[in-house]
């Protein structure tokens, strides 16, 4: 399934998502203990077998025990996210995306010029 394919993710889908990126490559135990909440152990992997449907975790079977994997990074699900965000609600417009959380004061002036300091070192 190709990344823009992929259907979003709930809140718990995300909440195991995370847990799967912190373990990398683990078995359900590993996977559950990872996860933030106090989360039924079936329940997680309930979750996981979704996120296998939607394309964001792979696995390995070992004998009956299954290892689990991203197929996706949290840098590319980021993308995605902000990226949907931006086109549904910015018209794909990172400056007003941006314009709107300076407004809310979500992000400061001093975070935007430190941003642009970071931002000029990379081009140079």
């Amino acid at each position: 399934m190709k990344q823009d394919e992929q259907k979003e993710l709930t809140k718990a889908e995300e909440q195991v998502m995370q847990a799967v990126w912190k373990v990398g490559q683990g078995f359900a135990n590993e996977v559950v203990a990872a996860v933030e909440a106090d989360v039924a152990y079936n329940t997680v992997l309930t979750v996981v077998r979704t996120l296998e449907q939607k394309g964001y975790v792979g696995h390995e079977t070992f004998n009956r025990a299954n290892r689990y994997y991203p197929l996706v990074t949290r840098e590319e699900y980021m993308q995605r996210v902000l990226g949907g965000i931006a086109s549904r609600f910015f018209g794909s417009s990172p400056r007003a995306l941006v314009s709107f959380l300076v407004d809310k004061k979500e992000v400061s002036l001093e975070d935007l010029e430190a941003i642009t300091k970071g931002i000029e070192n990379r081009e140079s």
